[in-house]
């Protein structure tokens, strides 16, 4: 019997056909690789005055202030190998140039929107993937952030979709009725990343959208929309389960709030992971993290003002022949 078991120990766990796939998302805070930065720091625009999205420039006081070192991006670097993700949501980023100071050996997918802030993806070498479509409905006009689309494990069974979004600031907690001009952007985007979500559902496929949404979604509780059918909160607007895949999971609900350095005061996330129904099915119970920066480290260097979360999915392994 002793023999026979150590047997069974030593086969290969063919029952267990399974991938782990570890999901982050990271805004870098204007990361732009030193030789563009220097380039636009001459031309910056003036306090207070944002470059629209059709113009590669940026402004005065970010000119002043993230002029990255060397010491700078290896700081940023040692925290990516720390976080060790499969696939990475970018925000703020000005392309693979500076995203690969950051991801050495990555692959990555951009949008193409002029302006230096882009969304995008890094992803592991091995791992199949498509770049998607830009996602510029949600730009409004390219006067805020373009969505990046990814396809994971295309052409297999278990293929999935995801989007990277970097929504309009300035309406936190606010109801997206407010009078401010940011509440009424981020209403048009409420809408517009709803359709993405439900015409993702509809079809049938698995998806997950991840990013800065500038929204405490944990938080965002209450009617979706006014008795007149004004729009008042995103959460509930996108979380709706129609279609039954947009019966939507939010990874850091019931997760413990962490800020980024001890020098920091915010009180919730405004970066999320947000699957699907049939994805959320794969979410590795309490595999929700945060990756924070070390005091030292943030007196320092110039990281940036978010930090990564991250989630791990457990999916069915490529049955296709040949693997």
């Amino acid at each position: 019997m002793r023999s026979f078991l150590l047997l069974l120990c030593a086969l290969p766990s063919v029952a267990l056909a399974v991938d782990d796939l570890k999901l982050a998302t990271w805004n870098l805070e204007w990361l732009i690789a030193p030789e563009a930065f220097a380039a636009l720091r001459g031309s910056c625009t003036p306090y207070g005055v944002r470059p629209p999205g059709n113009m590669r420039a940026i402004p005065c006081d970010v000119a002043a202030r993230l002029d990255r070192s060397r010491a700078d991006f290896g700081a940023l670097a040692r925290y990516a190998r720390e976080l060790d993700a499969d696939i990475i949501a970018l925000q703020e980023v000005d392309g693979a140039s500076a995203a690969r100071l950051v991801f050495p050996g990555y692959r990555f997918c951009f949008t193409a929107r002029r302006h230096v802030q882009n969304t995008g993806f890094a992803i592991r070498p091995g791992i199949p993937y498509r770049c998607g479509r830009d996602f510029t409905a949600l730009s409004l006009g390219d006067s805020v952030r373009r969505g990046a689309e990814l396809i994971v494990y295309p052409g297999e069974p278990r293929e999935l979709r995801l989007l990277s979004v970097h929504l309009k600031s300035g309406c936190g907690s606010r109801l997206l009725s407010d009078r401010r001009k940011e509440c009424a952007a981020v209403g048009r985007q409420t809408g517009i990343l709803e359709s993405w979500i439900d015409s993702e559902a509809a079809a049938g496929r698995p998806f997950a959208v991840l990013g800065d949404f500038n929204r405490n979604l944990v938080r965002d509780i209450g009617p979706a929309r006014s008795e007149t059918g004004a729009r008042l909160r995103l959460w509930p607007d996108i979380d709706d389960g129609d279609p039954p895949e947009a019966d939507l999971t939010n990874t850091a609900d019931g997760a413990r709030f962490v800020n980024c350095a001890m020098n920091q005061t915010f009180s919730g996330y405004i970066d999320y992971i947000v699957l699907s129904r049939s994805l959320a099915r794969h979410l590795i119970p309490g595999s929700f993290d945060r990756v924070t920066y070390r005091t030292a480290d943030a007196v320092r260097r110039k990281l940036s003002d978010h930090c990564p979360v991250s989630v791990r999915l457990r999916l069915p392994a490529d049955k296709s022949p040949g693997n």
